[in-house]
């Protein structure tokens, strides 16, 4: 049984995550100074969440979080099961073996996904804090 009902509950979970992100002043700095925008893809259940660190965000925040489909065209795009997204944003998941395995399917300069990593780090421990706030201890892991 898939960790996510349904997009609705993917974008409570991993996109709220990534929302409280464009706050976070030592991840959103970093991620906004990319300059990139990521559109990451899932599947079991569809859905779609952009970054968009290249064009001015709401203030207060470093970059901008969409739901859906949208026009911007992405630097990078990230496509996996909903599943394997949770385990990553859990720090369960090793991207260079997941893309190895294509358990995900990166899009555009592989060098600038990597170098995302360190930035995202602290989202390895935002993650399941959200979870707990959003009453989803349940997989917090």
């Amino acid at each position: 049984m898939p960790v996510f009902r349904n997009d609705g509950e993917l974008y409570a979970c991993i996109g709220g995550m990534m929302e409280k992100a464009t706050t976070d002043r030592a991840m959103g700095e970093k991620v906004r100074d990319s300059r990139l925008i990521v559109k990451f893809s899932y599947s079991n259940p569809t859905a779609t969440i952009t970054i968009d660190a290249k064009n001015d965000p709401p203030e207060g925040t470093f970059f901008r979080v969409l739901y859906g489909d949208n026009d911007l065209v992405p630097d990078v795009s990230m496509e996996m099961e909903a599943d394997v997204a949770h385990r990553f944003w859990l720090g369960k998941v090793n991207l260079t073996a997941a893309l190895t395995r294509r358990e995900i399917v990166a899009r555009g300069p592989i060098t600038k996904i990597l170098r995302l990593l360190p930035v995202i780090k602290p989202a390895y421990t935002l993650y399941p804090e959200h979870l707990k706030q959003i009453g989803r201890s349940d997989l917090a892991g």
